[in-house]
C-alpha cells in the first residue's frame, strides 16, 4: 500500500527529472545539432539519425585557434588570480590589518561592478600600457574576475584553520613564509582548487573584455570566435553548433575531475 510520503517523493522525483529534462534540452539541442551535417535554422531534425563529424572537422578547422588562446588566456588569469588571492586572503583571515572590515567590504562591493564599466575603465588604460589586443593584457583583466571571488573564498576558508597549528609551526622554527607555504596551503588545498577552477570558468567564459579590449584579431578567445562565426555560418549550423560544444568541453571536464574538491572547498569555509 502507498502512503502519502512515498507518493509525494516519486511525484518530487517526476518533476525534478521534468525540470532536468528542461534545463539541459538546450545541451542536447547543441549536440544534436552539431551532429548533422545538413543543420539549419529550420530543418535540423530532433535526432542524428545519421550522425557525421563533418562539422567538428571545420570548427576545429576555423577555431582551433581560438581554443589555443582560450586555454592560455584561462590558464594564464587562473595563474595570476591564484597567486594574488591566496597570500591576500591569508592576510585578512589570520593577520589584524587595520581597516580589515572595509578591505574585505571593498573586495565584495568590487563584484558587484558591471563589467562594462571595468572595460571602459580599462581601455584607456590599457591604451596608454599599449595593452590593447595584446595576452597578457587579456589576462590582467580577465584576472581581475577571479582575484576577489577566491579572496573572498579562501578567506572564508582559511579563517577556519587553527591557530594551534600555526602557532605550533612558529614554535618550529617556521616562519611566516614557510607557515603560510607548508602548513596552511595544504590544509586549505580544498579551497584553493575551488577558487582556481572558478576564475579559469569566470576567464574562459570571458567575452566582454575580449571585445573591449582587442580589435585587430590578434587575439581572439573561442567566446568571440563563436561570435563572429554566427555572422558566416547564419545557414550551416553544424559547424557553430559543434565549436560551442567544443568550448564547452574543458569545464565540463574540470568540473567532473574537480567535484570533490569543488563540494568541500565550498562548504569548508562555512564550517565553524
Amino acid at each position: 500500500m502507498k502512503t502519502p510520503s512515498t507518493t509525494r517523493s516519486r511525484l518530487s522525483t517526476v518533476l525534478a527529472l521534468l525540470i532536468l529534462a528542461v534545463l539541459l534540452f538546450p545541451v542536447y539541442w547543441m549536440v544534436n545539432a552539431s551532429l548533422q551535417s545538413d543543420a539549419t535554422s529550420f530543418t535540423t531534425a530532433w535526432f542524428p539519425w545519421h550522425p557525421s563529424l563533418s562539422g567538428y572537422r571545420q570548427a576545429l578547422a576555423d577555431q582551433g585557434g581560438h581554443l589555443l588562446v582560450s586555454l592560455l588566456l584561462a590558464l594564464g588569469a587562473t595563474a595570476v588570480a591564484v597567486a594574488v588571492a591566496t597570500p591576500a586572503a591569508y592576510a585578512l583571515a589570520k593577520f589584524r590589518l587595520p581597516g580589515r572590515g572595509w578591505i574585505v567590504l571593498a573586495t565584495l562591493v568590487t563584484q558587484m561592478i558591471p563589467g562594462i564599466v571595468i572595460a571602459n575603465a580599462l581601455y584607456g588604460t590599457y591604451n596608454t600600457l599599449h595593452l590593447l589586443n595584446s595576452l597578457p593584457g587579456l589576462i590582467l583583466a580577465d584576472a581581475s574576475l577571479g582575484i576577489p571571488f577566491s579572496i573572498l573564498l579562501m578567506r572564508s576558508f582559511m579563517a577556519n584553520v587553527p591557530g594551534e597549528i600555526i602557532e605550533a609551526a612558529r614554535v618550529d622554527g617556521a616562519g611566516r613564509l614557510r607557515t603560510f607555504w607548508s602548513v596552511v596551503v595544504p590544509i586549505c588545498r580544498n579551497g584553493i582548487v575551488t577558487a582556481a577552477l572558478f576564475s579559469f570558468l569566470f576567464a574562459w567564459s570571458d567575452f566582454l573584455f575580449a571585445l573591449t579590449l582587442t580589435s585587430s584579431g590578434t587575439v581572439t578567445p573561442i567566446t568571440l570566435g563563436i561570435y563572429q562565426y554566427l555572422g558566416a555560418q547564419t545557414e550551416q549550423w553544424s559547424p557553430v553548433m559543434a565549436s560551442a560544444v567544443l568550448a564547452c568541453l574543458p569545464s565540463t571536464v574540470l568540473l567532473v575531475l574537480a567535484q570533490r574538491f569543488i563540494a568541500s572547498g565550498i562548504t569548508g569555509g562555512a564550517v565553524k
